[in-house]
């Protein structure tokens, strides 16, 4: 089973104003990595195609997609792929954020 973490802000000791991590951060923080593209659909592709609507920002990993997933101030992500860790970690210290297990 895929493990599945969270960016977050919840156990920082910050006024409660700055605790969501917002959707315009994340977008400025994204927009200077070149390896990740922000969309508004993510589209999973096997044996039937499901598209999701949200606000993700696709990490193209080799010939990987890593969706990061903006969600109520948080940012979810998959740890399936162990290339992913040191990505989530760079991303929480530039957000100023932590990383949990959801």
């Amino acid at each position: 089973m895929a493990q599945r973490y969270r960016i977050t802000r919840d156990n920082q000791q910050i006024d409660d104003a700055q605790k969501p991590i917002t959707l315009e951060e994340c977008k400025a923080y994204f927009d200077t990595q070149p390896d990740m593209e922000y969309t508004s659909v993510f589209t999973v592709k096997g044996e039937s195609t499901m598209s999701i609507e949200g606000d993700f920002f696709l990490w193209h990993e080799g010939t990987a997609v890593i969706p990061f997933r903006h969600y109520g101030g948080d940012l979810y992500v998959s740890g399936t792929n162990e290339a992913v860790i040191p990505k989530m970690i760079q991303a929480a210290s530039v957000l100023r954020a932590d990383i949990a297990e959801d």
